[in-house]
């Protein structure tokens, strides 16, 4: 009763974190994405360093990170990239600064400074041409990702006897999946019908493909995140969320939304 009443209080927490920093307004926005990649980086520094974590690495790689999404977000909003120049800066010293470190790995340590930038950093940058579009837009991501998680639970414990990807998921089932895909599609035609406005820049139809995508992104997304825990051999990115894990556990399917949604618009405008 206390870990379900913990868990509970903790997602209401972060869901209502995510809900204010998306309605707020783009600055609050810009300090969530930060925060989530600031603490997505950690948590991926922690899994590589196996609790060896290597600050100055950590506190670089941090650095970039922010410094990629705050100038994608000025190039958005203020038509400005003079802070991408940052980032630029960022990539050279993390080369460089490999040089003088003596580790025995220096390969790998650079591949997870550079994968710390391409899986967390750069789709949270890149969400920022999703909320200049529409900040409904980012928080339907969120809501379908939710809606998803919780429908293809339910199907899924309850009906699930397919494996979807037993490599590495075992619990994850077709039925689930399918469950998942329905529950989002009723969802966005409930949405689109009550309250047209919502979605804005998207049309019935758009809005049904739009939800399909992400279901289908958020499982990848899912399973992309188990396939790295699996490769460190732990159960979940961290404990900061008491009962949820770590930040990558809430965001793994995020992680690969966020670009699917932008190709989506792109093909689409």
């Amino acid at each position: 009763m206390k870990n379900i009443l913990l868990r509970s209080v903790s997602g209401a927490i972060y869901v209502g974190l995510i809900v204010a920093g998306i309605l707020i307004g783009k600055w609050a926005f810009l300090a969530l994405c930060l925060l989530l990649a600031g603490l997505g980086i950690i948590e991926l520094s922690h899994m590589h360093a196996k609790n060896k974590l290597n600050l100055s690495q950590t506190i670089l790689d941090t650095l970039g990170g922010a410094s990629l999404i705050i100038g994608i977000w000025q190039f958005v909003f203020f038509h400005s990239g003079c802070l991408l120049g940052v980032y630029l800066i960022y990539l050279i010293a993390r080369m460089v600064l490999q040089l003088y470190r003596t580790g025995v790995t220096p390969m790998a340590d650079l591949a997870y400074s550079m994968l710390s930038q391409m899986y967390i950093a750069l789709p949270l940058a890149l969400s920022m041409f999703i909320y200049a579009r529409s900040p409904m837009l980012v928080l339907s991501m969120f809501i379908f990702i939710w809606l998803n998680d919780t429908g293809a639970f339910i199907v899924g414990s309850s009906l699930g006897k397919h494996r979807l990807f037993p490599r590495l998921s075992p619990k994850k089932s077709w039925e689930g999946f399918w469950g998942g895909l329905v529950i989002c599609v009723i969802a966005a035609i409930a949405i689109e019908s009550f309250a047209p406005d919502f979605f804005h820049v998207l049309n019935m139809v758009q809005v049904i493909a739009f939800s399909i995508i992400v279901v289908i992104f958020s499982t990848w997304g899912d399973l992309i995140e188990s396939m790295f825990k699996r490769s460190f051999d732990i159960k979940d990115s961290g404990k900061l969320i008491p009962g949820h894990g770590g930040i990558l556990d809430r965001i793994d399917s995020l992680l690969l939304v966020i670009p699917a949604t932008l190709c989506y618009l792109i093909f689409i405008a």
